[in-house]
């Protein structure tokens, strides 16, 4: 039998293949699949120097108390004075679930932009140069390696141009411990090292709102990145940031249309009532993001950002998509306890074999967006706020529910999740 796990549910399927399949969803958009363990050994990226976050309420309050109040005085970059023609962006991360709309609505806005795109991207590098090229039309396509500092230095430096602004839209293709560290923070750090050494004043991190509540090694990964930007704006004030901690996609929530079509219950742990979250389309969130490129009132600020709307639980969603199909509720509950009871096995099983190192991680990604609302912290009550998650944009989760019955998921592929 497999099991399948997006965010909010988990459901059977044909026990043709003795497989175990987790499809789980995070805010920087990390869908995973788990298929067969495998004793392969894992990258051979060093963890030492990322000791793992102990968790502490004392710690959540730092973390969860960061919020767009927060700034550092600074003087304005002058390219905000400057036509969007004659603005240098670099985006990295640039082939990606936001990063190719981050892309469109720049070049629709007028910048010059650069993308940096491997030469093999999407799903296990099934996209080739010239996809790329189409799909990133009107910037500048750079191939490069922004995990090798050295490389992308040298990629950058031959295209003969500097930066008034970088766009990271990078994060981890599996949400594993290594690749986590690889690129939610080593990538994005070399991004910030070479922009600035061509001449970037302003960089605009997007990062995800889970952060608030760092138990994932990805999270950890994340913070890091965002603790050096703020003390890179403290030491120089004619640099400044943007970090943009979205709530949860729309295609995060989108894994149960089509078995909720074909007459299965919706999904849930618990109540229903866990994980409630304002998603945000990926076009509102580009949108939000370009405007933090030249907007004085979005710098030097940590800036949560949800979609239209009220937040909405799990059981509020399913009861949407029933409605637009005509169809009665019907609903299928999942004792969470099921997800303790496999990390525990997993963190056992860890200990023997170091190679499952990534399972028990996802395990625990699985677990965290099973119970965990993505929507504002309050770090006094540690009770998730509705009112207090900004809003932005017209999407509306319905409307997107609307699309795929009528259309499928495509554009709203998985990503390159599949690791054993």
């Amino acid at each position: 039998m497999s099991l399948y796990y997006s965010s909010t549910f988990i459901t059977p399927s044909s026990p043709k293949h003795q497989t175990l399949s987790f499809n789980l969803s995070s805010n920087s958009s990390h869908f995973i699949n788990l298929f067969q363990v495998s004793s392969t050994p894992l990258s051979s990226c060093s963890r030492k120097s990322h000791e793992p976050i102990k968790f502490t309420t004392k710690r959540l309050k730092l973390y969860a108390s960061l919020s767009p109040s927060q700034q550092i005085d600074t003087t304005p970059s002058t390219f905000r004075n400057k036509n969007p023609k004659d603005v240098n962006v670099l985006v990295v991360g640039s082939t990606g679930y936001i990063g190719k709309f981050v892309v469109k609505e720049l070049v629709k806005r007028g910048f010059n932009v650069t993308a940096i795109a491997r030469e093999k991207s999407g799903i296990r590098g099934s996209i080739d140069k010239e996809t790329t090229l189409s799909q990133l039309r009107g910037a500048n396509v750079c191939f490069s390696d922004v995990t090798n500092l050295d490389t992308f230095d040298e990629s950058l430096k031959n295209l003969g141009v500097t930066f008034d602004v970088v766009v990271s839209c990078l994060a981890s293709r599996n949400g594993g411990v290594k690749d986590s560290w690889l690129i939610d923070y080593e990538a994005t750090k070399n991004s910030l090292v070479a922009g600035r050494k061509l001449g970037a004043s302003h960089f605009v991190l997007l990062s995800a709102i889970c952060v608030q509540k760092p138990l994932l090694e990805f999270q950890r990964a994340k913070l890091k990145l965002e603790d050096e930007l703020v003390k890179e704006a403290q030491k120089d004030d004619r640099f400044s940031y943007s970090i943009v901690r979205p709530t949860a996609f729309f295609k995060s929530l989108g894994g149960q249309v089509d078995l909720v079509k074909d007459g299965k219950p919706y999904v849930m742990f618990g109540d229903g009532k866990l994980c409630a979250c304002k998603p945000i389309s990926e076009q509102d969130l580009a949108c939000f993001i370009v405007d933090c490129v030249m907007s004085d009132d979005k710098v030097n600020k940590i800036l949560p950002i949800g979609g239209p709307g009220k937040a909405l639980t799990p059981m509020e969603q399913g009861e949407m998509l029933f409605k637009l199909l005509g169809k009665e509720p019907k609903f299928f509950k999942v004792p969470i306890g099921i997800m303790d009871f496999a990390i525990g096995v997993l963190d056992f099983l860890v200990k023997v074999f170091p190679s499952l190192e990534d399972a028990a991680e996802f395990g625990k990604i699985g677990r965290y967006y099973a119970a965990e609302s993505m929507l504002i912290l309050d770090p006094d009550t540690g009770e998730y706020s509705d009112e207090k998650t900004p809003s932005y944009g017209n999407d509306t989760l319905e409307e997107f529910f609307g699309r795929v019955l009528r259309e499928g998921m495509a554009g709203q592929e998985l990503g390159e999740q599949t690791i054993f």
